[in-house]
């Protein structure tokens, strides 16, 4: 099985690293308040799949969710050690110490769980595609890619004139153009 086993798939699909969203600032409910991830009680699942496929330490758990959500989630350390510790306390991981670092096993105890539990852990991955898939996919996608293209030329254009050339102004006024036009479809009926 490959690093990313479970994840290529949906990163295949969607892409997430080449949008320029901040995914945690607009996945934003209401009240203002970032949505969570994954439900109470899922990451669990999540983190001891992982140890399933190699053995990690929870710095290592952390950087490869990171990696595996291509940026746009990272688990918070409150999250993922007192998880670690109740996998390890359920006696679903066990721990070594390996050049003075904590680092998880599964067990077999653990590796049944699992597979008692592949149905729920099946529905939390295919939530999570849907949840990519909302996000980074069809026209947003686009538009997200288009954005990052402009912040991409914007900056490197910037950065090779430098600040006190005269193109930044001409710069400064394409962009407030393209903010107005934009803000103008707010007036327009939707065709």
């Amino acid at each position: 099985m490959g690093r990313h086993d479970w994840f290529d798939e949906i990163l295949n699909e969607c892409n997430p690293e080449r949008w320029f969203t901040d995914w945690q600032r607009s996945s934003r409910s209401r009240r203002g308040r970032r949505e969570p991830v994954f439900e109470s009680g899922e990451m669990k699942f999540i983190i001891l799949r992982m140890i399933r496929e190699k053995p990690r330490h929870g710095y290592e758990v952390i950087k490869e969710l990171e990696e595996r959500f291509a940026g746009w989630y990272s688990p918070s350390p409150g999250t993922v050690y007192p998880t670690l510790q109740l996998l390890e306390d359920q006696g679903y991981v066990r721990a070594e110490e390996q050049e003075g670092k904590r680092v998880y096993h599964i067990t077999p105890e653990g590796e049944a769980f699992l597979d008692e539990h592949r149905d729920t852990v099946e529905e939390i991955l295919d939530r999570v595609r849907d949840t990519l898939r909302s996000v980074f996919g069809g026209s947003l996608g686009d538009l997200n890619e288009a954005f990052a293209g402009l912040a991409r030329e914007v900056y490197r254009e910037a950065w090779r004139r430098g600040a006190d050339e005269a193109t930044a102004p001409r710069i400064v006024e394409i962009l407030k153009r393209a903010a107005a036009e934009i803000r103008a479809l707010r007036e327009r009926p939707a065709a």
